[in-house]
């Protein structure tokens, strides 16, 4: 794959956005869109079954969520605006001229403001890309589930 088609895939923190619940391209997004099709009319079922299925209870947040899911309207970090609230790294890219955090001479810095779990998870993200280069990156992780 090509690195422009690349960025347009990976967020600067490493982050695959094809992947992020918000994407309006991603497979979360498709496969609820799908899971809502194939429920189809599913809630009379749903009040029938949770007389001897107790889960079936929850059936109308499930849908909600489901929804949500479904509804997906991010074009990705680079395109549009980070959905993170605490995410300042698109800015700070764009201020250095870089494409990935890793590029830049400060890295690693504390302008990313993440918690603690997705700082740990953005160093070793652009600490691999610097180490095999954006290309092997993509192709190592383009397959791996986002939310790990």
């Amino acid at each position: 794959m090509e690195y422009a088609e690349i960025l347009n895939i990976l967020a600067p923190c490493g982050l695959n956005c094809r992947k992020c619940m918000a994407n309006a391209d991603g497979d979360i997004k498709k496969h609820s869109k799908d899971l809502q099709a194939l429920l189809g009319d599913f809630d009379r079922y749903a009040a029938r079954f949770s007389s001897f299925l107790p889960v079936f209870r929850n059936y109308p947040k499930f849908k909600e969520l489901l929804s949500f899911f479904a509804s997906a309207d991010c074009s990705g970090c680079r395109k549009g605006e980070c959905r993170y609230p605490n995410c300042h790294v698109m800015a700070c890219v764009r201020g250095k001229g870089v494409d990935f955090c890793f590029q830049c001479s400060e890295f690693p810095c504390e302008k990313s403001t993440f918690d603690a779990d997705l700082n740990r998870r953005w160093i070793e993200m652009n600490s691999r890309m610097k180490e095999i280069g954006v290309r092997a990156y993509y192709a190592e992780t383009k397959d791996l589930c986002r939310y790990r």
